[in-house]
């Protein structure tokens, strides 16, 4: 790593001792290596701390900052791309895993394209053990050049994870930070795209990991999912009225902030309005690991083999 890295990976964490040694295995194994790992941990209460302690005394890239209490996922996501110095910009979850090549390949994607503010990679979903469940196929528009286009495509067209591409970090100082109401991260990659628009790698070499204890599964009901995003919504306000109106006026706040033309700010509004006044069709926006599973033989690519660390050696 250099005195000054090119990429920043910051990773907030909250008790992720389940499957954290093996993230930081596959992202300290990739063969692109001029990044620092941030990881910021919320006042975890399990064994994240003491994994968090060995890795960082076994590579200087990592940097590790424990806070001294919860203050929600949301505003940790935050803090921890502000203690990042790189001129690209990554998040990473602690429990999902990464191929060997991802952060290569990426990289080289925004070298080769400097209109493209984002890049990721094709993905799948990966159960508990890291056997893939889905298979997915990116379908989003993202990759237009016009703006209302990138836009229309992200309201109604099933959602990828395009929140944890290779992001140009000056590029993410000028959207708004993520908010924490339900499905704030939609309107903040939203947001993103409508400032530029992004590439999508077309190789498998990203797994999104589905378990019981995930964020989302963990926390069903929408009053949970938002105290777990920031613990200040747990007031006694129904979080539903409160939801659904911070949804649509993330969307309108983006295109009014977003540096669009009078006629491309006006497409913008009325994809909205057409989206608010209309039956999204079934499945339209949802997440990839909700997806009823498939057979994970149909893949041709086998999970052991791209990613590095799964048999605890460092590549």
């Amino acid at each position: 790593m250099t005195a000054q890295p090119r990429l920043s990976i910051g990773l907030p964490v909250y008790n992720g001792e389940e499957y954290l040694a093996e993230s930081l295995d596959a992202l300290l194994g990739q063969t692109y290596e001029d990044f620092e790992l941030v990881v910021s941990d919320n006042a975890s209460t399990d064994g994240t701390e003491d994994i968090c302690r060995k890795y960082a005394a076994q590579d200087a890239r990592i940097r590790y900052i424990r806070l001294l209490r919860n203050v929600g996922a949301t505003p940790n996501h935050n803090y921890v791309f502000t203690q990042c110095r790189g001129e690209l910009f990554k998040w990473a979850s602690h429990d999902d895993l990464y191929a060997r090549d991802l952060l290569r390949r990426c990289v080289e994607a925004l070298d080769e394209r400097p209109d493209v503010i984002l890049a990721h990679a094709d993905q799948a979903v990966i159960d508990g053990d890291g056997q893939v469940k889905v298979p997915y196929e990116y379908t989003l528009a993202t990759g237009s050049p016009h703006a209302p286009e990138r836009f229309r495509s992200m309201l109604f067209e099933p959602g990828g994870d395009d929140f944890y591409g290779v992001i140009r970090a000056d590029a993410l100082r000028r959207v708004r930070p993520m908010d924490s109401y339900h499905h704030a991260d939609r309107t903040f990659v939203a947001e993103i795209a409508l400032h530029g628009r992004f590439h999508q790698v077309p190789e498998l070499l990203y797994f999104r990991r589905d378990h019981p204890t995930r964020a989302e599964r963990a926390n069903p009901s929408k009053r949970s999912r938002c105290v777990n995003l920031d613990p200040r919504r747990a007031g006694p306000l129904h979080p539903t009225p409160r939801l659904l109106a911070e949804y649509v006026w993330g969307f309108t706040s983006a295109i009014r902030r977003a540096p669009l033309s009078p006629a491309d700010r006006r497409e913008c509004y009325r994809h909205l309005a057409t989206w608010m006044t209309s039956r999204v069709r079934p499945g339209a926006g949802e997440r990839v690991e909700d997806r009823a599973p498939v057979d994970p033989a149909k893949l041709t690519v086998c999970v052991d083999a791209l990613v590095a660390g799964r048999d605890g050696r460092r590549a």
